[in-house]
């Protein structure tokens, strides 16, 4: 089977190479697809302009605090999409703040975790996330005969 697709929505270059770091000696086989906005990320999902080509990822790991256009935009979009409602999505935050967390499982967010701000606990964070969501969890763009 093909690598899983995940596309990351963050603007913190030192979080990406993080992210990149922690899923890069993952047990599953995965291709880590980075943009640093919201306007960027729906571009990305809707395959449009530079992003013509984009895979459809399998899992979305979406930032709330995001440049142009912010995470809980991106994510009632997503939701309001229907070519992508489906799609799996993580938020993945330093916002620990009541209203986000809450909001956006009112926008049907697959996971809200807070992000670590300690190097050690955001790599075992995200190899947690890793292993669950692309060992454990059957992800609906990787179902056979099913075409999301």
């Amino acid at each position: 089977m093909s690598p899983i697709q995940i596309l990351l929505v963050e603007d913190s270059p030192d979080d990406i190479v993080l992210t990149e770091e922690a899923l890069g000696d993952a047990k599953i086989a995965n291709k880590l697809h980075s943009v640093m906005d919201g306007e960027a990320a729906m571009a990305f999902l809707r395959k449009e302009g530079e992003h013509a080509e984009a895979p459809r990822p399998d899992l979305v790991i979406l930032d709330l605090n995001l440049p142009k256009k912010d995470g809980r935009e991106v994510l009632r979009e997503i939701r309001e999409d229907p070519a992508l409602t489906e799609l799996p999505v993580i938020v993945l935050s330093t916002s620990g703040a009541a209203e986000d967390i809450v909001g956006s499982y009112a926008q049907h967010v697959n996971a809200y975790v807070q992000k670590p701000v300690d190097f050690d606990e955001f790599l075992r964070v995200v190899r947690s996330m890793e292993e669950f969501w692309l060992s454990i969890v059957k992800l609906p763009g990787r179902v056979d005969g099913l075409s999301p």
